[in-house]
């Protein structure tokens, strides 16, 4: 499936050529940007457990990083990027090491804290906007190469980074630090009692999630050629774990998938009603409860008949 997703996003700059449809590629390069912050999520959600409903927060930080730094006149994005790392790994550090003393609902609850606490405190930077938002003027630039701007160009940079985030998540996953973090999620009793630290581990991965979203932060940032404390709700905490969920937690791949699913779905609903987001919310509610695994899980189980029928003939 991994192999499917890659190479229709490789190749779909040429269809949108081909089709004379620009919107066709800056709806893809949006795709990839909340695909890259759905993907730093099932890392905590999916293999840690660890339901956060303030993880938009550090998509927010990123978007900043890029607008406050580009009002003061550093375009570069690899300084704005490592300023959002930097930046949100912090905030993931400290408030980490707090939501990770509490559980379940707590957890939750503490997370949604944090996020808006950081949503309030974008609103009242009066010096970057406040509640309005920041407008940035320019794309950032690459080592001093305005390469970002061509929606080409800036297309694939950001394919480039989601596939490298896709493969440095599954190296994550099937490391010694990998199985541990979900050793800890099935059972955090058995692992504590067999010699690992449960909270250095969920640690690590939350500010590893936290990085990983801020640089999807950047990219969106730059896209919309915009900051703005929306960013950082819960409504969109909640959107990304719509997309973790609709595409199949704990797959890596399904995150991506979920996040076109979601995205299509409100492109497609929002042509036929101003009312769409009711239709969003009922179609949302029936793949959840009918599809188990999400699409991720719904790919599997088709494709599972196939292979069989493969083998018995061959």
């Amino acid at each position: 499936m991994a192999s499917v997703i890659f190479t229709a996003f490789a190749i779909l700059p040429m269809l949108a050529s081909a089709l004379g449809d620009a919107f066709l590629l800056v709806t893809a390069t949006r795709i990839m940007i909340f695909a890259m912050a759905a993907l730093s999520l099932d890392l905590i959600l999916g293999f840690g457990g660890m339901v956060s409903f303030g993880h938009a927060a550090f998509l927010g930080i990123g978007a900043y990083a890029v607008g406050i730094l580009a009002t003061h006149g550093i375009g570069d994005i690899l300084v704005q990027a490592a300023a959002a790392i930097a930046v949100s790994g912090l905030f993931a550090l400290i408030t980490g090491a707090i939501c990770l003393r509490t559980r379940g609902v707590y957890f939750i609850m503490i997370t949604l804290a944090f996020g808006q606490m950081a949503f309030f405190f974008t609103v009242s930077l009066s010096a970057y906007g406040g509640d309005d938002g920041l407008t940035i003027a320019n794309r950032s630039t690459i080592a001093g190469l305005r390469a970002l701007d061509s929606n080409i160009g800036f297309y694939y940079v950001v394919f480039t980074l989601l596939l490298g985030f896709f493969l440095l998540a599954r190296v994550v996953v099937a490391s010694r630090f990998g199985r541990v973090l979900r050793g800890i999620h099935d059972n955090p009793e058995r692992m504590r009692a067999i010699g690992f630290a449960p909270f250095r581990y969920q640690l690590a991965a939350y500010c590893l999630a936290g990085a990983m979203a801020g640089v999807a932060g950047v990219l969106l940032a730059n896209q919309n050629a915009f900051a703005a404390p929306a960013y950082m709700g819960w409504q969109r905490s909640g959107d990304l774990i719509f997309m973790t969920v609709l595409g199949g937690m704990g797959t890596l791949i399904g995150p991506i998938a979920g996040a076109a699913g979601l995205i299509i779905l409100e492109e497609l609903l929002a042509k036929f009603s101003e009312h769409w987001k009711l239709g969003l919310g009922v179609i949302l509610i029936l793949i959840v409860l009918n599809i188990r695994g999400g699409i991720a899980g719904l790919v599997a189980r088709l494709s599972r008949p196939a292979k069989s029928e493969g083998d018995r003939h061959g």
